[in-house]
């Protein structure tokens, strides 16, 4: 097998695109495609500063470097949650991969915030996974603002866009489909978040991590069960191999056809943001938002 670029030997073969690349055409098309991502729904422009939530994982380190390397003013964001060895491993990876490349890191602790999942799973009736997505959310937000970055950026990629758009569309859930896509304009509180890695899937994203010899935390989190999202990638991988290119023309299709039919401004009728009388943070809840309420269930008041 030849690479389609400059045909030395291959050694990636990729039937969506009909190509296959050699490593260092793979480097460039992956950071080609990156690119042109950022480009087609104007994600960042260079100058601006982004803020890129690093977790440990390939996926999270990946967006981090090719921003880096595509010349963007870009700074990793680790929320250490407090979760024993698992995240102490987690945060060492982040923290050893940000001085390699000199890129600046910053950490905030759960614990010294009084929301160590540990902690957090103790007080909570209810899923923790759900509890500790509303604090790294709330967390990436509120530093993305106050330290005045103009954009937050995610690792997601193709695969995890699929996934969601299909568990979305299972439920006809029209709030969810209204936001989703590759950016989140900045509004009422909410920092913009944008999700650079959209055109590249996971398979993608998993090489490209091994060829610029990433290190990553890949060990499952202790309090994790499985997501239904893994029954729905494994649908789509089973897709795409029968059909080469229909992810990519699904989600673009639904970018460009399907989405204009979900409005924002009717899925906000009866939502109206205000700010967190303890904090600051945009809620609908008409109270303390909720992360507040955990730190309260939490410190047992």
């Amino acid at each position: 097998m030849k690479c389609t670029r400059c045909k030395a030997t291959a050694i990636i073969d990729l039937p969506s695109h009909n190509s296959a690349f050699c490593p260092e055409c793979f480097i460039k098309f992956f950071e080609k495609q990156v690119q042109k991502g950022i480009d087609q729904h104007k994600l960042i422009e260079k100058g601006e500063k982004v803020l890129a939530a690093l977790s440990g994982g390939k996926d999270s380190l990946a967006l981090l470097l090719v921003l880096s390397r595509l010349g963007y003013d870009v700074t990793g964001l680790h929320i250490d949650l407090g979760i024993g060895t698992s995240s102490e491993k987690a945060r060492a990876v982040c923290e050893r991969f940000c001085k390699k490349h000199g890129v600046p890191l910053i950490v905030k602790e759960m614990e010294k915030e009084g929301l160590a999942i540990p902690k957090v799973k103790e007080r909570l009736n209810r899923p923790i996974c759900s509890a500790c997505g509303k604090i790294k959310r709330y967390y990436f937000n509120q530093t993305a603002r106050e330290l005045g970055f103009d954009a937050l950026a995610t690792g997601h990629n193709l695969d995890d866009e699929i996934a969601r758009l299909t568990s979305n569309t299972l439920r006809w859930d029209r709030a969810y489909l209204s936001d989703q896509g590759p950016i989140l304009p900045d509004d009422e509180g909410f920092r913009k978040k944008i999700k650079p890695l959209w055109r590249v899937t996971e398979y993608e994203t998993a090489h490209y991590a091994f060829l610029m010899d990433i290190e990553n935390h890949y060990a499952p989190c202790p309090y994790s069960t499985g997501a239904t999202f893994s029954v729905l990638k494994s649908v789509w991988t089973d897709l795409e191999l029968a059909m080469p290119g229909r992810k990519i023309d699904f989600y673009q299709g639904f970018l460009e056809r399907g989405k204009p039919a979900f409005t924002v401004e009717e899925e906000k009728k009866g939502k109206e943001l205000r700010p967190c009388p303890n904090c600051g943070y945009p809620t609908s809840s008409g109270d303390i938002c909720g992360v507040c309420r955990i730190k309260l269930a939490v410190s047992g008041q």
